[in-house]
């Protein structure tokens, strides 16, 4: 077997025991999933987090009160879009991203057990799909949904229509 380690390439770097250009030389060959700088939007992040909230069970809804009001009004104008990351704010840099979330849990459900799956979820998912390392999950509780309140609801909303 020949030691192909001194053994330049193409004239410009050394091999490795492969046969593969190795780094460093003059014109050393890049992989091509290296070549460029990939950047990730803010609202990527939310959308993510958003997603990943939601899908904790004992999460009602997200948002702070007046965040809601104004998104539930949103809603229901024709040309609105639902307000998806409604609740949710994120600081991103290259490498890392900081998450906080407004939330409302339902009634009955342990706030710290869900905060807890909250987090597991939402940074799993966000260092999975971004490849940005989470470094908190700040949450806040701002409201308890209780079981009656989407009658109570509907009730007056039938009134007022």
């Amino acid at each position: 077997m020949t030691d192909t380690t001194s053994r330049p390439a193409t004239g410009r770097g050394r091999l490795d025991e492969v046969g593969n250009e190795l780094q460093g030389g003059r014109g050393a060959t890049v992989a091509p999933e290296n070549r460029g700088r990939t950047t990730i939007s803010d609202s990527v992040v939310e959308k993510i987090a958003a997603m990943a909230t939601r899908e904790v069970s004992g999460i009602h809804s997200l948002g702070a009160g007046m965040a809601r009001a104004i998104g539930a009004v949103r809603d229901r104008v024709p040309a609105g879009r639902p307000g998806l990351t409604r609740g949710v704010t994120v600081e991103v840099g290259e490498r890392q991203a900081a998450v906080d979330l407004d939330v409302v849990v339902e009634y009955g459900v342990s706030i710290v057990d869900v905060a807890g799956d909250v987090r597991i979820n939402v940074i799993s998912a966000v260092e999975r799909m971004t490849g940005l390392e989470v470094v908190e999950v700040n949450i806040a509780v701002d409201d308890v949904h209780l079981p009656d309140e989407e009658g109570e609801k509907e009730a007056t909303e039938g009134r007022v229509a």
